[in-house]
């Protein structure tokens, strides 16, 4: 029996329990070192993993030349300087969403990993949900026609936060979604229109659009501020179209449905005019594998470091998402102070005490 893997985690916070479990539940590997400046973070992990040990200071993960990889999950602002760190010590990495909060930081991560020959990876999650591998593969085949336009909303009341605005919070996620569906593409366009309601200079409301190649237009409705919890991403071809609906059973409907044009001869008999005919035909629910995203997530980045094999969410399709955030704030008026808020690490837990 080959020997686990020796990870550790910097941050156990919103998401950092979630990776934790699952890197604990996982036989592959062995969590030896979780770091975290909050002594009640601290507490929570000497409770419910006891095997693992704790400290305060990432410094002993980055010095301890048994840690293979480090999985980070700290504030934005606060990525790069820790995944910098740890590559430079030798660690494989695992960042949260986003991998940097600017590109050049992106790449200069990807450039460190290269260069040391190891694995960078950021936590898009849904890229290794079940159902999007699905919804990808059945746009692949074709059984959509040609996707003309994807919309996607990402509701909730809270939770609202104050190291960055809705944008960077929940907008990677359906990013990443529909990169991954249409093949990671460049956008020709990408427009921001947000509101700051709750606390000044955060937008708590976003709508994105985006114009891709081939005609396809892209929609994101982000909000902490609506009255339903909302976790849906419809795609509308020219022959089919699917909704993907993370909060229901049956995660991926797809509904024949579309418009089709006919042609009918014209009163003379010498031209075609156009008709249209509404088609509304079944709906199929396909069977969806019902494992934990996260649980892919993290057997995919052993996979990486164990194997070398090469990583779905690496620093090219990292960038690329962070790219279209930061185009959206270049979009709208008065995302200098927004934009210098995430990047100077204006957070709850300031990024020097990380050093």
């Amino acid at each position: 029996m080959t020997s686990k893997i020796k990870v550790a985690q910097i941050g156990v916070g919103y998401w950092g329990p979630a990776l934790l479990r699952n890197l604990t539940s996982n036989p592959r590997c062995e969590v030896s070192i979780v770091a975290d400046l909050s002594e009640e973070r601290r507490d929570f992990v000497r409770n419910s993993f006891p095997a693992t040990s704790v400290v305060d200071d990432p410094k002993y993960i980055f010095e301890d030349p048994e840690i293979k990889a480090v999985v980070i999950a700290t504030p934005a602002a606060t990525h790069f300087d820790l995944a910098s760190r740890a590559l430079k010590a030798g660690k494989h990495i695992l960042v949260e969403k986003p991998m940097a909060t600017c590109v050049k930081d992106v790449q200069r991560l990807g450039q460190l990993a290269q260069e040391r020959n190891l694995t960078a990876m950021v936590g898009h999650t849904f890229i290794y949900h079940p159902a999007v591998h699905y919804l990808r593969d059945i746009i692949n085949l074709g059984e959509l026609g040609q996707v003309r336009y994807v919309y996607s909303q990402r509701l909730n009341l809270g939770r609202i936060r104050s190291d960055c605005d809705v944008l960077w919070n929940l907008a990677p996620h359906d990013i990443s979604i529909v990169q991954f569906l249409l093949g990671d593409p460049v956008p020709l366009s990408v427009h921001k229109t947000g509101m700051d309601y709750v606390q000044r200079g955060i937008d708590d409301v976003v709508f994105v659009n985006i114009t891709y190649p081939n005609r396809v237009l892209a929609n994101f409705h982000l909000s902490w501020l609506d009255p339903n919890r909302t976790r849906s991403l419809t795609v509308v071809g020219s022959e089919k179209m699917a909704v993907y609906d993370d909060t229901k059973p049956n995660k991926i409907a797809i509904y024949d449905k579309g418009i089709d044009r006919l042609h009918t001869p014209g009163s003379n008999m010498d031209y075609d005019r156009p008709t249209f005919s509404l088609r509304s035909g079944k709906v199929y629910e396909p069977t969806i594998s019902s494992e934990e995203p996260l649980a892919i997530e993290v057997s995919h980045f052993l996979d990486c470091v164990e194997y070398g094999i090469e990583c779905w969410t690496g620093p090219e399709h990292a960038a690329k998402v962070v790219k279209i955030l930061s185009d959206c704030d270049d979009s709208a008026p008065n995302t200098q102070a927004k934009g210098a808020r995430l990047e100077t690490g204006a957070s709850q837990i300031p990024i020097e005490v990380w050093k």
